[in-house]
């Protein structure tokens, strides 16, 4: 495998040793600006999806405000140029608050607009002229397992009953589910159409040149340390804002005061070089469908525009919140995601992976998203995506400009807003917590792929640890 990195600390050149900056047109430079502003109206903090998609729709509504991005390294250098490249129309939380009664009419109101805002990507990605690769092909959900093809129809039977069609959501028998996608084992699948795939590193440094054209400042290379009401300090210097947005999701806790809101959840990513027809022939993913499958500990993937296989999958916590700027393509945590790619599609056997990389998400405790916004201290946030984020980015960045400019609209009120997370526990536990959902998750797992039967015991173990 091949890793593209360069130290930003020591280099105007900065890549997060992706597949995705290694193509981008361009080389990613951090650009040197000049001296801070003494005063802006919202100073935002984190140049990646959420403070972009909230800056670029605060400039929409409002032209005359005079706003600034801090960002510690370059354009998207984070989650939001490194990740798998999923527009999807589904958050974390939301199946969960399906399954309530209490909370299944809010659940329903947010999945539409979860569906609406994979199209919202696409049209602002037209609009702007944003050449991210973006098809709306939809995603599949594969099982592995027998007995969870049971499980998965009775999901679709759920979502018919709360009003969505099977133009929403639907079961594909096995062989209709494999001529979708040729992965072994395949026993069936769930599709949506509601989910593009994109060129994330293309989608984060469009959306960081749209927003500079319509007057927006972004000062990469500049580390915010702290933040009070009306004031953030950088390394280099201090800036008064009338109005604070915290977009920075597993970064979170590099600002003072911030500590163990976010926990850095670490995923890895590899892609193959470009496949031969033939062999797509046997993949499939025509349509340029997403996937994943049934598994605990998530997997998922994608054919990228230029015809390889880009699959990635969950991994790990470092001790004491640990940050890796970049995870070299040696990794043994990346290494293990080529292996799961491997035995999923045998025909990759001849083909070479070319690139591996890594990076860390934001998990909050409750495990799904929130935005906030404080009128008397004018100071907000958005994020805690859990991996899901590059669609739900956006949604939060409207709701949240709409907060800002104190305006209420149809998304103003729905459930991630103020649905505030409590903090991580201190080490060693959140530790021992991190490790015991991803040990009971494995162990899971790998009892239902070699025996086809439910893992009551490791199941129910992770199930318990998870929360």
């Amino acid at each position: 495998m091949v890793s593209h990195a360069s130290d930003p600390q020591n280099s105007p050149m900065s890549s997060n040793g992706s597949f995705w900056f290694d193509t981008l047109p361009e080389p990613s430079v951090i650009e040197r600006s000049d001296a801070l502003p003494a005063e802006v109206d919202v100073a935002i903090i984190g140049a990646g999806y959420t403070g972009l998609w909230t800056a670029y729709y605060l400039i929409e509504k409002d032209p005359s405000l005079n706003i600034a991005i801090f960002e510690a390294n370059t354009v998207g250098f984070g989650a939001s140029g490194r990740n798998g490249g999923w527009c999807m129309g589904l958050a974390w939380g939301i199946e969960g608050m399906l399954a309530s009664e209490s909370k299944r009419e809010a659940g329903v109101r947010l999945l539409r607009a979860m569906h609406d805002t994979v199209d919202e990507v696409g049209r602002i990605s037209q609009r702007e002229n944003i050449e991210c690769h973006f098809a709306k092909g939809g995603t599949l959900e594969v099982a592995i397992a027998p007995f969870h093809v049971k499980t998965m129809q009775e999901q679709m039977s759920h979502f018919h009953e709360l009003g969505f069609s099977e133009d929403d959501y639907r079961w594909l028998p096995p062989a209709d589910a494999r001529k979708r996608i040729g992965m072994t084992p395949n026993h069936g699948a769930t599709f949506t159409p509601h989910c593009a795939v994109i060129h994330p590193a293309r989608l984060v440094k469009g959306l960081g040149r749209v927003v500079q054209q319509k007057g927006v400042k972004i000062y990469e290379g500049t580390p915010v340390t702290e933040m009070v009401p009306g004031r953030i300090e950088t390394n280099r210097g201090g800036v008064k804002a009338r109005k604070i947005i915290r977009a920075t999701e597993g970064y979170t806790d590099s600002i003072k005061g911030q500590e163990r809101q976010m926990l850095p959840l670490y995923s890895m990513m590899v892609a193959t070089e470009p496949l031969p027809d033939h062999v797509w022939d046997e993949i499939g993913l025509a349509d340029r469908e997403t996937f994943g499958d049934s598994r605990r500990i998530t997997i998922y993937g994608q054919k990228t525009d230029d015809g390889r296989l880009a699959f990635g999958g969950r991994a790990g916590y470092y001790f004491g919140s640990k940050r890796r700027g970049i995870i070299p393509a040696d990794d043994p945590m990346v290494a293990r995601v080529e292996e799961n790619l491997r035995s999923l599609f045998p025909i990759l056997k001849d083909h070479q992976v070319t690139h591996g990389w890594g990076g860390l998400m934001g998990v909050p405790r409750h495990w799904r998203p929130s935005v906030a916004f404080d009128q008397a201290t004018g100071i907000g946030h958005a994020g805690g995506y859990t991996g899901e984020g590059v669609a739900a980015s956006n949604l939060a960045g409207r709701i949240l400009s709409d907060h800002v400019l104190e305006r209420e609209s149809d998304i103003t009120d729905l459930a991630w807003v103020d649905d505030m997370p409590g903090k991580w526990e201190p080490e060693p536990l959140r530790w021992l917590g991190v490790k015991a959902i991803q040990h009971f998750g494995d162990k899971a797992d790998r009892f239902e792929m070699e025996s086809g039967k439910p893992s009551k015991v490791w199941g129910r173990l992770f199930g318990t640890a998870l929360g």
